[in-house]
Order: structure tokens, then C-alpha cells, then sequence
């Protein structure tokens, strides 16, 4: 089979397009024929050196996806070959078989195609923790979404609006305006320097936001501090672009509550796996809930994909389809 491989950590051409055994289930586990694979922040992170740093070179990437079952281990019971599914988190994705523990594989309706249960899968759980677990969005609630026209930023401000909430949005180019708007926010800010606190609080009616949702790097922690009102809640995500350093705890503005959002924290049992991706695929179903898929690549351009990505040029989910 064909697989992205990196032999060493480094920029977009550390990734090789190889031939690899292969892989065979062991007990637990089940052979998956990958038809589409999710590209992720995370997958950088993990090329350049700053995640999986405990998983020993060569490392196939990749760890998101939707296929079909070629073979299943010994003691897996609920998984039959032939069947459809998807998962989240399976090391190995880039690649046209991939081994996944059985609990961590969602059955896919009907209803769902591969594209879209890719496509859907991480992003997705991401942006329903953030509104339901991690600050349960309320009507009325006033929600900062940054990266408002990206794959996680789209799918956020939908359920945010599906909660009620209101959403002002902010988008790093003003040809993401659009796809921001069609989402459900309501005002989009047009910023790359940080300075969007203050339009922010104008546009909240002056008191501030909510909630702020941040997976935009040390750039924005500031402002994001200064966008909230008394009591506010800051939803920080995305360790990539990096960490905003140390804080001091009695330095923290408004009476704010701030934390870093997980998103295996909202799916950490399989019963809850399951339960989390149901709903999204209803929502789906139901035209609720709608996806932007920003770009389609084959498994051979893997590397183009991620140079893309970096390029925060790119709006929607990102897919490679091996």
C-alpha cells in the first residue's frame, strides 16, 4: 500500500508518498480501506517536531478519516467487514489502510458519505465541545469566534447559532468574509494584527463578549483577554502556533474564567464517542448543520496540502482522498 511518510521533522518536503507493508489487525483492532482522510493542524504540528515527539521515526501521519472495513482482529464483535466508519484519532491515516482500535471507530448512516465523515470528524467534535461541554453556548450568549472561516471556526459558529447564541466572527482576509457570514455570524472583523478588542466590545454593545474562542496563536491572547466582558469565559485551543507563555493568575482582567479545550475530553468513552458523532451526522442530515470542504487532494499530494494549510489562505476542511 501507499503511505505519507516522515523520515525526519522539517517543512512540507520531509513527507514521502512510499509503499508499505500491509498492516494486519491484531486483537482489538480493524483493517480500514481509507477513502478519505482529514488534514489537520495537528498533522503539522506532528511534522515539525512539536507532537508525537514520543513515537519513534519513520511516522506515517495523519489520524483522521472514513473507509470501509477490509478485516477485523480477534474479539471485535460490533465491527464487521464491509461495513462503513469513520474515526478521529488513528496515527497512520495518510495512507490507503490504516489499523484502528475498534473502539475508536464510529459506524457511518447511510446518509453520510466518506467525504463527509471526514471531513466532519475532528473539526466537528472540536467545535461541539467548545459549545456544549466547555462553555455551554446560551440564548443570547454573544460567542468571539477567530479563524471564523476555517474548518473548525465554520462548524463552531453553526452550533453556536443552532445554541442560540450570537456570533461576531474574525477572519484573517476580507475574501473570508463570505464564507464567515454564511456560517451565522453576524459581524466579521477583517484582522491580522491583533486589534480587534476594541471593534469586538463595539459590536457587543460595549460590555464585550461572552465567550472567546482562540485557536490563533500568541498573536490574539491578548486581545481576546481584553474582548470579554466581567466574567467572561476564554476557550484557548490549537497548540501549533504555539503558547501564549506563562500567566499571571492575579493579573487576570474582569473576573474572566480561561482554560485550554481538548477535544478527546468531549468523546473519552467510546459510548460518548459515539453519542458525539450522532449528533453531529443528525444535524447534517437534517440541514443543521453544513460543511465547506476547502480543498481535495490526492494522497501523493500530501505535501501540498499541508503548504496550503500553513498558508491560513485556505477556508474549510482540507481532505486527502488515498
Amino acid at each position: 500500500m501507499k503511505a505519507i511518510v516522515m523520515e525526519r521533522v522539517g517543512g512540507p518536503a520531509v513527507m514521502e508518498y512510499v509503499d508499505r507493508p500491509n498492516p494486519e489487525p491484531a486483537a482489538g483492532q480493524v483493517l480500514v480501506q481509507v477513502h478519505a482522510a482529514g488534514v489537520n493542524f495537528m498533522d503539522i504540528g506532528v511534522r515539525q517536531g512539536s507532537l508525537w515527539q514520543e513515537m519513534p521515526l519513520p511516522k506515517t501521519l495523519g489520524v483522521e478519516g472514513a473507509g470501509q472495513v477490509l478485516s477485523v482482529g480477534a474479539g471485535v464483535t460490533d465491527i464487521t467487514p464491509g461495513q462503513r466508519v469513520a474515526w478521529v484519532y488513528a496515527p497512520g491515516s495518510y495512507a490507503q489502510q490504516v489499523v484502528v482500535p475498534a473502539a475508536a471507530l464510529v459506524p457511518l448512516p447511510d446518509e453520510i458519505d466518506y467525504r463527509t465523515a471526514a471531513a466532519v470528524m475532528m473539526q466537528g467534535l472540536t467545535a461541539s465541545h467548545f459549545a456544549t461541554d466547555f462553555y455551554p453556548v446560551q440564548p443570547g450568549d454573544i460567542a468571539l469566534v477567530h479563524a471564523a472561516a476555517g474548518g473548525v471556526g465554520l462548524l463552531l459558529t453553526q452550533i453556536i447559532k443552532l445554541r442560540g447564541g450570537r456570533v461576531i466572527g474574525r477572519v484573517s482576509s476580507a475574501n473570508k468574509v463570505a464564507f464567515a457570514k454564511e456560517a451565522g455570524a453576524e459581524q466579521v472583523i477583517v484582522d491580522t494584527e491583533g486589534a480587534f478588542a476594541a471593534e469586538a466590545i463595539r459590536l457587543s454593545g460595549g460590555e464585550g463578549v461572552h465567550v472567546v474562542y482562540d485557536g490563533s496563536g500568541p498573536k490574539t491572547f491578548q486581545g481576546s483577554l481584553d474582548a470579554l466582558r466581567v466574567c467572561g469565559t476564554f476557550c484557548w485551543y490549537g497548540p501549533v502556533l504555539g503558547s501564549p507563555g506563562a500567566i499571571e493568575i492575579m493579573s487576570l482582567p474582569k473576573s474572566i474564567k480561561i482554560g485550554y479545550a481538548t477535544f478527546n475530553h468531549h468523546v473519552r468513552t467510546p459510548e460518548l464517542l459515539r453519542a458525539r458523532t450522532k449528533q453531529l451526522f443528525d444535524w447534517i442530515t437534517a440541514g443543521q448543520l453544513s460543511l465547506k470542504i476547502g480543498g481535495e487532494y490526492a494522497l501523493a499530494d500530501a505535501a501540498r496540502a499541508h503548504t496550503d494549510l500553513e498558508s491560513r489562505k485556505t477556508s474549510g476542511k482540507l481532505l486527502l482522498l488515498p
